[in-house]
């Protein structure tokens, strides 16, 4: 119930704040609005106020909305509303009813973030954990309990910005500039290459591949939890197992055990485990799980987590970051340029096949997205909103056809050529559109049903 009332907000909202962009500019532009619709299909709830000539709706399939305006390409239009319709405004006003829904769903973000940064957005201190051996980060210098300070000169305080700007960095092939500091207080600098990544390393953690990881508490090979049907459970394990050796190597934490099982999918694996004071010995064969392409084990099992013992080093990694009200802007507006920016890379790479379509979500996604962010707290939903929010914005600024930004870059045309595009060419433009969009969606389904099987 909370997955599914965090997307309906989420999606409401979002398309609310849409279709008033659209709406507010073309009242301003005094253009009849007819209908305003948050979901598509039947009606289920119509509202009319009073000397209003707008039909407020709620429909059937929540997975959008749209503004109805007055014209002629439409229907019938009444001689005295005439002076009204869309189609006879100039066309510079039809550019600025079009544009601003997703000018809005980036307005929004700005918003968002601005009471994010104000209020204070919990993250994790960019302190480095260990750092694997043969990975660019072991190659750069970087060491275990570093803090990176900033990355290209941009200021990192929080292990979030830390994979944000990598991110960036890694789509452009570029290298990275850190600054560090030990806990002397230390300071030094490395450069991280990212021109060993592929575009397969951006379907799983670009940041495993790096060799970056946030430093936390040690956690010990001890069992917490076991999947049903799992390598683990099948095998015999149960919860409070202490795994002491695997194949003769001995365990001091659990990323020791996750290590050994990832490397051997599908082999036996002999370990010796503690219960209950009592030595054991048990034989257990790794699930294969597909990453990127590689082929790993799983066995289904979670660490023991002593959060009383464990409590204060974690609150001693977690850190706020907040602004005072003109810096808070400033950073929204910054975070939802690089968003956006990074958004449009990575769709840019996905259309020349440097990035796997397996980066693209669909509404399930999203839906588990909304979910998960909404438990972890109003600071994550609101952060997730911001984001959707974004993509949503810049998604229909693209010059597709049936898309806001297919429509601007139609009147675009019209407005350098001085006529409007012929409609045998509007015509051949919604088929392609429709073909795109249908493609897309598919893509996006398939990705998420997949994320749904194998997890």
């Amino acid at each position: 119930m909370t997955t599914l009332l965090a997307f309906i907000v989420a999606i409401a909202v979002l398309v609310v704040f849409h279709e008033l962009g659209h709406y507010f500019v073309a009242r301003l532009c005094d253009v009849k609005v007819i209908r305003f619709s948050v979901g598509f299909g039947k009606v289920l709830y119509s509202k009319r106020f009073a000397n209003g000539e707008t039909d407020w709706v709620i429909s059937a399939i929540p997975l959008g909305g749209y503004v109805k305006m007055l014209d002629e390409n439409e229907g019938e239009v009444p001689p005295n509303e005439l002076r009204r319709a869309f189609n006879r405004k100039p066309v510079l006003q039809r550019m600025a009813i079009v544009v601003a829904g997703p000018l809005a769903n980036l307005a929004l973000a700005v918003a968002l973030y601005f009471a994010l940064y104000s209020y204070g957005v919990p993250g994790i201190k960019p302190v480095l954990g260990e750092v694997a051996e043969n990975t660019p980060a072991a190659t750069a210098g970087l060491h275990q309990q570093e803090t990176i300070i900033s990355i290209n000169g941009q200021p990192v305080p929080s292990w979030q910005e830390v994979r944000w700007l990598l991110l960036d960095l890694v789509l452009q092939q570029k290298a990275a500039n850190l600054e560090t500091s030990n806990a002397l207080g230390e300071k030094s600098f490395h450069q991280l290459q990212m021109n060993g990544l592929t575009a397969g390393d951006l379907d799983g953690d670009f940041m495993h591949k790096l060799g970056l990881h946030p430093y936390l508490p040690p956690v010990y090979p001890i069992i917490g939890k076991l999947s049903d049907g799992g390598a683990a459970q099948r095998a015999g394990m149960q919860v409070n197992d202490r795994v002491l050796r695997a194949n003769g190597q001995e365990l001091a934490l659990w990323e020791d055990w996750v290590n050994i099982v990832r490397s051997h999918p599908g082999k036996v694996l002999d370990i010796e485990i503690e219960r209950a004071g009592a030595l054991m010995k048990l034989s257990v064969t790794p699930d294969v799980l597909d990453e990127a392409g590689k082929k790993i084990g799983r066995v289904g099992a979670e660490a023991f987590i002593d959060k009383a013992a464990n409590k204060a080093a974690f609150e001693k990694m977690m850190t706020e970051v907040s602004y005072p009200p003109v810096a808070a802007m400033r950073e929204a507006l910054r975070k939802t340029w690089e968003t956006a920016v990074v958004s449009l890379k990575m769709m840019g790479k996905m259309v020349v096949g440097e990035v796997s379509l397996k980066n693209l979500s669909g509404p399930i996604t999203i839906a588990d997205y909304a979910g998960q962010s909404a438990q972890n707290g109003l600071g994550a939903y609101i952060s997730f909103l911001a984001l959707i929010s974004i993509s949503l914005g810049i998604l229909n600024l693209l010059p597709v056809p049936l898309l806001d930004g297919g429509h601007l870059l139609y009147y675009a045309v019209e407005f350098l050529k001085g006529s409007p595009v012929p409609d045998g060419l509007w015509e051949a433009g919604q088929k392609v559109g429709i073909a795109l969009l249908v493609t897309m969606m598919a893509f996006a389904l398939y990705n998420d049903i997949s994320r749904l099987i194998l997890g």
